[in-house]
């Protein structure tokens, strides 16, 4: 998959260092995948959630942190939307966002 600026993932590691590893593990699963469906998404990360309108949520680092993005199969990008606190997560829409 090709991932759509990876520059959100690179301010936020800058401003939470304890995510680093978990964001550029997930970084690296996703650049090498071909996903196809959400069940593809599923298979490499049991824990994704797909919230509608093409959008995901990932937990990273045990759940301490979200990350959500647009996915389009058809075309094999992952583009990101939202990366944040479990705390900053809950005040936002994340089907819309």
């Amino acid at each position: 998959m090709r991932v759509i600026t990876e520059e959100p993932l690179k301010e936020y590691i800058s401003r939470h260092p304890d995510t680093k590893t978990p964001l550029q593990e997930w970084l690296k699963i996703v650049k090498a995948a071909r996903w196809e469906n959400f069940a593809d998404v599923k298979r490499d990360f049991n824990s994704v959630d797909n919230v509608g309108n093409q959008h995901y949520v990932f937990n990273i680092k045990g759940n301490h942190h979200r990350l959500v993005v647009v996915i389009k199969f058809t075309i094999k990008w992952v583009y990101i939307r939202f990366i944040g606190t479990h705390a900053e997560y809950d005040k936002i829409d994340c089907s819309t966002i």
